[in-house]
């Protein structure tokens, strides 16, 4: 589903999805951490620090300091690579899914009142 909307229209969308997680108490992360979240989350694993960073565009310590704020939130966890234990992979939780679901329900509940 496509829904046009103009540039009012938009930041309304994104305000309403803010407040919404403000007013619902859910943990705050910053539009880096939910960049790398929704990274993770919407594409194919397997994530590394080092992956994150190139896609994102940082270094691998700002990749490391969203993945340990998110850690203690549960919503992404780590283990070594098996095959290249240099490498740490960067794995999906069961919070983390459950916290974008509830973002993206949010986002279609204040898209559907845009409607109205």
């Amino acid at each position: 589903m496509t829904m046009d909307l103009d540039e009012s229209q938009s930041l309304h969308l994104w305000h309403n999805a803010a407040m919404a997680q403000v007013l619902d108490n859910v943990p705050d992360l910053t539009l880096r951490q939910t960049a790398i979240l929704l990274t993770i989350y919407l594409q194919r694993p397997p994530h590394t620090v080092r992956g994150l960073a190139a896609a994102l565009n940082v270094t691998k310590p700002v990749i490391t300091r969203a993945l340990d704020t998110m850690g203690m939130m549960k919503l992404v966890a780590r283990k070594r690579d098996p095959v290249d234990r240099r490498n740490v992979i960067i794995q999906r939780t069961v919070e983390g899914s459950l916290y974008l679901e509830k973002l993206a329900d949010i986002i279609s509940k204040s898209a559907g009142d845009l409607k109205s």
